[in-house]
């Protein structure tokens, strides 16, 4: 019996839970995705309500105010690794285009994206970290940074942006389809910082593809806040920029996040800013752990001990 236990401890220490975590995961309050799922059997809902003002240099553009719903849908489905999420952004739009002393305004309402995609997890770094396990002989490989850590966890992602019928944030001749395209990467660097990173390409077989760059770095300040910072650039013939948002996620509970954020860009043309609150919250249904073998004899000793 103590020869099990002894076993029964080495195993559990040459494996590691592949993606769940015991608080709430959220892509929000930046527009990144993180390279790693909610984990399976977990229902999450990421939502927010945004105010934003694009003000034109020329007066034959108009000026836009756009009140904003955003949503996020993901569930971690079959495995730890893979993730199924509805992305998307409804609008209510305010033109105003000023001609001759005369002010004219329109209105209009509709999704301005809409993206059914799945992520995959293509490379964990900590999962090899755990299987390897502490160095035995140096302190200084344990406990200071090393090259390795520079590795980050890589994802991939693939979705359908689908919007429908008469949309006026569509392209003349766009079809109600498209792909999109994201490699995604992530360090945790230490305890307190996470950098990601998103490679999108967007509708990149219809006539107008976009290309965009989504850089985050998050910092936890205190054990339930964080605060980030993002660049994004995004270069296309129908419209390219510079984006930098930030904000503060306050975590209310295991389950539930509440964040507030702002967006500047860097061009006139238009000038933009937005500001907006969020929540996010899940369904925690996840109810047993997947697990990293080193070997076949591992997973061999873990059903004999079940």
């Amino acid at each position: 019996m103590k020869l099990k236990l002894i076993s029964l401890l080495t195993f559990i220490s040459l494996t590691v839970n592949a993606q769940y975590t015991d608080v709430i995961n959220s892509n929000r309050p930046g527009e990144s995705f993180g390279a790693y799922s909610v984990g399976t059997n977990v229902l999450q809902f990421e939502t927010g309500l945004a105010f934003s003002k694009d003000n034109h240099v020329s007066p034959l553009i108009p000026d836009r105010t756009l009140l904003e719903y955003q949503y996020q849908i993901r569930y971690g489905l079959l495995m730890e690794r893979l993730e199924i999420l509805l992305d998307g952004t409804f609008a209510n739009v305010e033109d105003q285009l000023l001609r001759g002393g005369t002010q004219t305004t329109s209105n209009f309402s509709n999704f301005e994206s809409n993206t059914l995609g799945v992520k995959y997890l293509l490379y964990d770094p900590n999962i090899q970290k755990e299987i390897d396990g502490p160095n035995l002989y140096s302190w200084k490989k344990n406990n200071l940074p090393q090259w390795s850590d520079l590795i980050p966890a890589v994802s991939i992602y693939a979705g359908l942006n689908l919007n429908f019928g008469d949309n006026p944030f569509k392209f003349e001749g766009e079809p109600n389809a498209s792909p999109k395209a994201a490699i995604i990467t992530q360090h945790n660097i230490g305890s307190k910082w996470v950098f990601v990173s998103n490679l999108i390409a967007d509708k990149p077989t219809t006539d107008f593809p976009a290309y965009a760059g989504i850089f985050t770095l998050t910092h936890s300040i205190y054990k339930q806040t964080g605060i980030f910072a993002e660049f994004q650039t995004y270069i296309s013939d129908l419209y390219s920029d510079e984006i930098l948002r930030g904000g503060v996620a306050f975590l209310a509970g295991k389950n539930l996040q509440i964040d507030v954020s702002g967006l500047v860009n860097f061009k006139d043309s238009p000038e933009r800013w937005r500001a907006g609150i969020g929540v996010s919250y899940r369904i925690d249904m996840h109810d047993s752990d997947e697990y990293i073998f080193k070997n076949d004899k591992e997973r061999e000793l873990y059903l004999e001990e079940q």
